[in-house]
């Protein structure tokens, strides 16, 4: 009740003592006590909290409002509101960019990726040692070998030599326009679900299984909290669920929120990735990591 605004908490205790002078008419001390341990129950069972708390949002200008989004329970297979949270506008509510989005992914499936191609130059031809014909006198054309890539079976010219690697490194606000874009997405979609911890009653995969599908999430899952230790119960039940994945908060990628159709964050990894990502947006040696990358620098 202390987060909820003075003139929803008033109305929230009148009609609590309104309903519990119906339900339970007494006059005495008892009937006192009894009345309100009834409105604290009312009050806190079925009625949400209207906001989390005053969420004081940093590199907030006058015209940008901020988006909000329910907070619900992971510890119940029902899906029940506990209020609302206020989310950065910076953050949760910027025009997608999709040409950024592809060019996360293009980069993310590239960067790691080695080709091991390989075609054998004319030096690595078995055989070929000795003059085919004599230089003159034949009428053919002069060679010096038949493994020449003018012949069938010699070596290849400006072929692919491996190991061949494809890392390049995208340019840094590329990257972070690239989070804030697709963490945009998720929460226009409906598909980005916020929830209070990790904590759930049982290790039993079937809760797991029986939580997504009571709540019509995707078929595939991605959770994220702040920390990559993560409480027992959650890491046995989804340990054996391949299409859903825990992830911490730097882990997070713009491949993998597209990979996965329903995206849940904990409160604690919301305020981690709004601070860190609201620092990069604004920090202050912004042309210093915009120069070119190079490999010295890692």
């Amino acid at each position: 009740m202390k987060f909820l605004a003075p003139e929803f908490r008033s109305l929230i205790l009148r009609s609590a003592r309104k309903y519990c002078s119906e339900a339970l008419p007494s006059t005495n001390a008892a009937g006192a006590t009894q009345t309100s341990t009834a409105v604290a129950a009312i009050t806190q069972r079925d009625v949400p909290i209207v906001n989390l708390g005053d969420r004081k949002l940093p590199f907030l200008s006058g015209y940008e409002r901020p988006r909000q989004a329910w907070v619900e329970s992971f510890d119940t297979l029902e899906e029940k509101k506990l209020g609302l949270i206020d989310l950065h506008p910076s953050i949760f509510g910027e025009m997608p960019r999709i040409d950024v989005i592809q060019d996360n992914v293009k980069w993310q499936r590239y960067y790691k990726f080695v080709s091991f191609a390989h075609t054998k130059v004319r030096a690595e031809v078995h055989g070929g040692g000795r003059k085919p014909w004599p230089q003159k006198g034949g009428g053919r054309a002069r060679h010096g070998s038949i493994r020449s890539p003018l012949f069938k079976g010699g070596g290849v010219v400006h072929g692919p030599r491996s190991p061949t690697s494809y890392f390049y490194m995208l340019p840094f606000y590329t990257r972070v326009l690239g989070l804030t874009s697709t963490l945009s997405i998720k929460l226009a979609q409906d598909d980005l679900h916020i929830i209070p911890d990790l904590e759930i009653p049982t290790d039993d995969p079937e809760f797991i299984e029986d939580l997504i599908r009571t709540r019509n999430w995707g078929v595939s899952v991605l959770i994220v909290d702040a920390d990559d230790v993560m409480p027992r119960n959650i890491t046995i039940a989804t340990d054996d669920i391949k299409h859903v994945n825990l992830m911490p908060v730097y882990g997070l990628n713009v491949f993998s929120m597209l990979k996965h159709e329903t995206l849940v964050l904990t409160l604690s990894a919301v305020e981690m990735l709004e601070e860190r990502l609201l620092y990069q947006l604004n920090r202050k040696d912004s042309k210093e990591i915009c120069k070119k990358f190079k490999l010295s620098q890692i």
